[in-house]
């Protein structure tokens, strides 16, 4: 309505005259019904007459001139059916139910419920009664008089002439109004052009109605963004109603006088260009600066996006096909995009020949040679160029038609031919093709009876490693100088054993599922928890049959709309059939199960489910793939000679040094059968969000729960839908959730059921992963593991990866390895107490979460509250609200963690690992691993103990000193004699963990000190400390790693002091150096007057800046590390709460002062990683990227699509184009920002991984979290060095220089891309060349100190 009343009020000062009153001669009109021409006449009323005022009125029905002079048919009314409601009410003791009318409500009644919200059901039919229009109000002048409307409410009937002024509808205060300010000036276009028209007799405005509308639609906009103009509209609309004003409205009696004056014309025109200037023209010139710019253009882009997203959803939408057998509507599809391609082309020709060769191996298989041929001709027409695997398609088709064949042989002769004029050869035919099942042996089959004496060769895969950092590795190999791998398992398992844990993985996998008891503590179960577990399993089995019956029949309605020949687009319907039946109705079952036992307050929403869900049953289709094609049992055959390798390998061979080399000598030597490196599975998203889409409607519309299901003296059911759908806010965008109903959530919650599921893919393997000797094959052994964690649109660095040689990513990959081949078992001790603690409550102290039955009840509601306290009460209940949820996450995960521990209890497992986009390493289990939290941590340890030697039990004692964080400062022999100190406290922690003192509770990190603890103390008891065999990880933590890398990159001495670069008599603690830079300033603060300095006299710990100062190098900002403060002075016992934020935002500014001051090249580096960033991704318009040290290609996957992506895809048509971020523009403000810390978690991570390698050389344990390394307490002095030997070789490297290079061979401009006009583009550009070249200067550091500090790695 606002915007309605701002566009008047732009008509009236834009229009050149003023409308006069209405002619008494009848005016022509024309009917919008039937195009019939008839003469209104104008209305004889006596207050029309007086005034010389015409009052025009609006409605839907038909003229009476029109029903005298047409004949219109009549249609006959429809009886409306009454609709209903069901309203049900659920607490935990009934359930009643009930039903209301539903009303159809307009969207322009909407404004008028708003105001009366309280109002019921049966009072919503009155609102409907009332319509919003213009009438017409009286304005005199000396001349004429002049008309003007203005919005107020008229009943529907045309008779009624009865107005009513907006003040009567209690309408006239701005904040009213504002209710209906989401009307679209746009969309009512064309109606008020109708009103203006019907309004206006002037014979210029007739012949040029409102032309300047879309002008005056523009100033709309551009006003209402004005903060002036809208502040003295909201003063106008508080403003009361004049009285005389009410009058006239109501009696159409004069006014006084109002001057309209006409705005010119060539003003008019200034100020349109005005805002169109500063609007629409401003954003597009940016816009088309920009692109002027880039190295691509937008264009070129959005056309580069539209083949490769084409291309990805016919390769796999072809493969689907052919996986169940839909040959023919394969081959129509791709057909009907080919002949699409003579317009506008639609994929590269290197691609548009992998789409034909799937369909070539296709009917190949099915001996279909006719339809080969065909193909062939197609092929040959258009000059697609063929391919080796196009050849080896062509003689599999051969092969499996009858050897006696003549015509086959015909056939073959001229496939032949036409290969050797191509250039191609028998060994090219089988080396550079990819097979599946037994396609290899029938080509070499067929390739025999033209030349007999072939064998087929496989080329030796190069093992050895290309870079720089490794060269000493591959020096020990090829001399046989270096040491025999060593197994990290050897001894712990037979072969003929692990052989049978082999079998029980490959199970678990093809299952898909694991069922793991819970160890949640409950009493046996009584009558009530035993009829909840009958009636939902009887549930359960109506829901199959239910899901059964609703899957068959989608899918036949899906089939019938596709089954005609005309239809060739890419749809749902191949990837419904590619799984059995059964698949889909367990995969529904399982996310029934999910939903139902999902969190209250919390859901993902609908998008994120579908596309979970599709990835889902894609993942079970690849499980299914590798096992139908052979793989598997491929796999299985090379996986079982690898174990007997991994368990006792051969010392006297030199060739495989390590896991990946050994399974590619075990890939050349059996190289008979499928290809192991076949190209992953990938569905594209819009294709996973239309499966999940497809089986969320059976959910969602044929599952039904009985609300009479909790009375077991009912005899009667009511059935209705088990989901309903809700929307919530996120932020500006509203996502719709799926909610179960409360009487299902009730039935699974009293059910309590024994055991949890987990997808197989989320926990530990019974075996050693599989090595990954490529980007596709590795980690699981059926189930597929992603190398690299990247978002569904970032496509860019899994591009790169794919043209990089695999030689130059065998260091990533042998690290990934060698920390998966370490075996792990749960520490059992710790354990059982952490599940006492689970049981008996949680504990806020020992940081193990409460169940959410504990957070307290809000305060009750009542009528004696006055506003303020019940907005209090109010705001406590939402607050305890998301407490309750947090302490829920928080419980499950304890709850899935432990029960997990628990399920592997006397179990050896191993955790498969991959990395993120920098190359920093994770494992892939997300619940039961090393890198969680304190109590995570503390339930491991190595399967393989190691006698703790002359050194072991010492470096037990210091790893028990450093987890208590009471002895930071001091040096390795003062640690050891507190330890030593404290043996009595140490010894009744581990007899006593719950009734003793409890020493281990007041640690830094209590839960691994207790298991410190044990282990000392059972080390001790043993009699002899030497010889005791010790499972325990001693870690070895970085001094701000960060920081360190940053020190050495600028060679800064005096950053490299502070972070334990250089050797020392005691640590430097560049956390408590920091703060008391901060402490100084604050005192002279303090001293001068400053209240908040003086508030935090006392306050500024180490503890409170640690978390900004180490997290500072990774691009922390100022609001982020407020953030980070303020959390550390709410826990801060006597710290007055009014004073958070203010100390908080304190505090930061002193903290990066400090910092500034400290680690000067530090800050110099950093602002020259930003500028190159910020000047690639906004010049250059490209993503960020670089190579680390060790060869990994990063890319910054932050780009800006520039269309979203539609989750909703319909089953009868996928999408064929969405976002990728490799033809996206980059969002500037992340690439900047990111580009500081994601390069020195690529540096740390390269140091870890070559901290791996050469341990593993070294024939030693290593496991690391990032920048804190674990190993043996034998073995820490082996890996200290080595960790030292390493950060000094890496750093050795010219690292910013080569990153220099590398970015201006890629982003920087050749001299022939200048203009040389002094213009804004030539100027940026030759900035950008400038920056790329200029590096930071650097210091006097001796790197070589690092071999000599004993505090670098602690």
């Amino acid at each position: 309505m606002l915007r309605l009343l701002i566009l008047k009020r732009l008509y009236q000062f834009n229009s050149k005259v003023v409308t006069p009153p209405y002619s008494i001669e009848p005016t022509k009109q024309t009917c919008s019904v039937c195009s019939h021409n008839f003469s209104l006449t104008p209305r004889n009323d006596t207050h029309c007459v007086q005034n010389k005022v015409s009052v025009r009125f609006q409605s839907t029905s038909v003229h009476t001139a029109i029903q005298n002079s047409a004949k219109i048919k009549k249609k006959k009314a429809r009886r409306l059916k009454k609709k209903y409601a069901e309203l049900v009410e659920v607490t935990d003791t009934s359930s009643n139910q009930t039903k209301a009318s539903v009303s159809k409500l307009k969207p322009k009644h909407l404004s008028l419920l708003i105001k009366q919200p309280d109002i019921n059901l049966g009072q919503l039919y009155n609102l409907k009664n009332m319509k919003v229009q213009p009438v017409v109000s009286l304005k005199n002048s000396a001349s004429h008089q002049k008309q003007e409307s203005m919005p107020v409410v008229v009943s529907e009937s045309i008779s009624d002439e009865k107005t009513y002024s907006l003040t009567e509808l209690n309408c006239g205060s701005y904040g009213e109004i504002s209710e209906m300010e989401n009307l679209d000036v746009s969309n009512c276009k064309d109606e008020l052009l109708y009103s203006f028209d019907r309004s206006m007799d002037d014979v210029e405005l007739k012949s040029k109605p409102m032309d300047d509308l879309d002008a005056a639609v523009l100033e709309h906009n551009y006003l209402l963004g004005d903060l002036a103009y809208h502040s003295q509209e909201m003063e106008e609309l508080d403003d009361p109603v004049d009285e005389t004003v009410l009058a006239e409205v109501q009696y159409d009696e004069p006014a006084v006088e109002t001057m309209v004056v006409p705005v010119p014309e060539e003003a008019q025109s200034k100020t349109m260009k005005k805002f169109k200037g500063s609007a629409a023209n401003k954003t597009h010139s940016k816009h088309s600066i920009r692109d002027q710019m880039a190295k691509m253009k937008q264009s070129d882009l959005e056309k580069a996006a539209k083949e490769e997203c084409l291309f990805r959803n016919l390769y796999a939408y072809l493969e689907a096909c052919v996986s169940c057998g839909l040959l023919n509507r394969a081959l129509f599809s791709l057909l009907f995009y080919h002949s699409r391609s003579k317009h506008s082309k639609y994929t590269s020709p290197a691609n548009e020949t992998k789409l034909f060769n799937i369909l070539l191996h296709g009917f190949a298989r099915k001996g279909n040679l006719n339809k080969v041929r065909e193909i062939h001709q197609i092929l040959q027409k258009d000059k697609i160029p063929l391919s080796a695997q196009s050849y080896a398609a062509f003689f599999e088709c051969v092969g499996r038609l009858p050897a006696d064949n003549a015509s086959s042989y015909q056939v073959l002769s001229e496939f032949v031919k036409e290969m050797t004029h191509k250039g191609l050869t028998f060994k090219d035919i089988i080396q550079k093709s990819v097979f599946v099942s037994d396609q290899r042996e029938v080509v070499v089959d067929v390739i025999r009876r033209i030349e007999p004496n072939f064998e087929p060769y496989n080329i030796s895969p190069d093992i050895c490693y290309s870079c720089n950092l490794l060269h000493e590795l591959n020096n020990q190999n090829e001399n046989g100088k270096g040491k025999a791998y060593k197994s990290p398992a050897e001894g712990l398992l037979t072969a003929s054993e692990l052989r049978q844990l082999v079998k029980e993985q490959l199970q678990i996998e093809l299952n898909s599922y694991v069922q793991v008891k819970t160890i949640e503590k409950r009493s046996e179960p009584v009558d009530t928890i035993l009829y909840y577990r009958k009636k939902l399993q009887e549930a359960q089995e109506n829901w199959r049959k239910t899901i059964s019956d609703a899957y068959h029949r989608d899918l036949r309605a899906l089939r019938v709309q596709h089954h005609y020949r005309a239809f060739r687009h890419i749809n749902l319907y191949p990837y419904l059939k590619v799984l059995d039946p059964e698949d889909y109705i367990e995969i529904i079952l399982q996310e029934i199960r999910k939903l139902a036992e999902g969190s209250e307050t919390f859901s993902p929403t609908t998008g994120q489910l579908y596309r979970e869900l599709g990835s889902q049953v894609r993942a079970r289709y690849e499980v299914k793939f590798k096992s139908n094609s052979g793989i598997s049992k491929k796999v299985q055959h090379l996986y079982e000679e690898y174990c007997d390798w991994y368990l006792a390998p051969d010392s006297s061979s030199k060739q495989s040094m390590n896991t990946r080399q050994k399974w590619q000598h075990l890939e050349h030597e059996n190289s008979k059968g499928p290809s192991l490196n076949m190209e992953e599975k990938s569905w594209p998203a819009a294709v996973l969000s239309g499966v999940g889409k497809f089986m969320y409607s059976i959910i969602m519309q044929d599952i039904k729960i009985d609300v009479n299901i909790a009375k077991s003296n009912s005899k009667t059911e009511h059935l209705v839908p088990a989901f309903y759908a809700l929307f919530r806010n996120q932020g500006r965008l509203l996502k719709e959730e799926v909610k179960p109903h409360p009487v299902l959530a009730r039935l699974f919650r009293c059910a309590a059921q024994e055991y949890l599921v987990f997808e197989v893919a989320t926990v530990p393997m019974l075996c050693p992963p599989l090595p990954w000797s490529s980007i596709t094959s590795g980690g699981y052994l059926t189930v597929k593991a992603d190398l690299i964690r990247l978002p569904q649109q970032a496509a860019q660095q899994w591009h790169i990866l794919k043209k990089t040689p695999v030689q130059q990513l065998y260091p990533s990959l042998d690290s990934l390895n060698q920390l998966g081949s370490v075996p792990w078992m749960v520490n059992e001790s710790v354990l059982d107490v952490v599940i006492e603690v689970f049981n008996s409550g949680g504990s806020q102290r020992l940081d193990i979460p409460e169940p959410p039955s504990s957070c307290p009840v809000p305060s009750p509601l009542t009528p004696e509250m006055t506003k303020v306290e019940r907005y209090q009460a109010y705001r406590q209940r939402m607050a305890l609200r998301r407490r309750k949820a947090e302490m829920y996450s928080l419980w499950c995960d304890a709850l899935y963690r432990l029960s997990l521990a628990n399920h592997f209890r006397k179990r050896i497992f191993w955790l498969p690992h991959n990395m993120d986009f920098r190359g920093r390493v994770y494992p892939c289990p997300p619940h039961l691993n090393h890198l969680g939290s304190d109590m995570a941590r503390s339930l491991l340890c190595f399967a393989k103990g190691e006698p703790l030697g002359p050194k072991g039990l010492n470096w037990l004692k210091i790893h028990l000193v450093n987890l208590t964080g009471l002895k930071k400062r001091d040096t390795v022999d003062e640690r050891l004699r507190f330890a030593e100190e404290m043996l009595p406290e140490i010894m009744d922690s581990a007899e006593k963990p719950l009734t003793g003192c409890m020493w281990w509770a007041e640690s830094e990190e209590p839960w691994q000190t207790l298991a410190c603890c044990k282990e000392i103390a059972r080390a001790m008891k043993s009699g002899d400390p030497e010889n005791y065999v010790s499972h325990f990880p001693v870690h070895q933590d970085g001094s701000c790693n960060g920081l360190q890398h940053y020190a050495a990159l600028g060679r800064d001495s005096a950053g490299a002091e502070s972070v334990n670069l250089i050797p020392a008599v005691s640590p430097q603690d560049v956390y408590s150096c920091v703060a008391a830079l901060v402490e100084k300033e604050r005192m002279k603060d303090a001293e001068r007057g400053l209240k908040i300095a003086q508030v935090l006299e006392g306050f500024v710990h180490r503890k409170v800046i640690k978390q900004t100062v180490m997290t500072t190098v990774y691009g922390v900002t100022r609001f982020g590390a407020r953030h980070q403060i303020a959390r550390q002075l709410k826990d801060i016992e006597g710290f007055p709460k009014d004073f958070v934020w203010q100390g908080s935002t304190y505090l930061v500014g002193k903290t990066f002062e400090s910092l500034q001051e400290m680690f000067t090249s530090t800050k110099e580096i950093q602002d020259w990683f930003t500028e190159c960033a910020r000047l690639i991704s906004h010049v250059c318009g490209q993503n960020v990227e670089w190579v680390t040290p060790l060869g990994l290609p990063v890319v910054q996957p932050y780009s800006r699509p520039n269309k979203k992506l539609e989750v909703h895809s319909s089953a009868k048509r996928i999408k064929e184009h969405y976002a990728l971020d490799m033809f996206e523009r980059p969002n500037v403000m992340k690439q900047r920002n990111a580009f500081p810390p994601n390069f020195i978690h690529s540096l740390d991570s390269s140091h870890m991984m070559l901290t791996s390698l050469f341990c593993e050389r070294e024939g030693i344990t290593f496991i690391s979290v990032h920048d804190c390394f674990w190993t043996h307490p034998c073995t820490v002095d082996i890996m200290n060095k080595v960790c030292r030997d390493q950060f000094v070789a890496l750093h050795s490297q010219p690292i910013l220089e080569d990153l220099s290079k590398f970015l201006v061979k890629k982003y920087s401009y050749a001299e022939s891309e200048f203009t040389n006009d002094g213009s804004v583009n030539d100027m940026t550009k030759r900035k950008l060349n400038k920056i790329l070249w200029k590096l930071p200067s650097k210091g006097d550091f001796n790197l070589n100190s690092v071999l000599k500090s004993v505090y670098f790695f602690s």
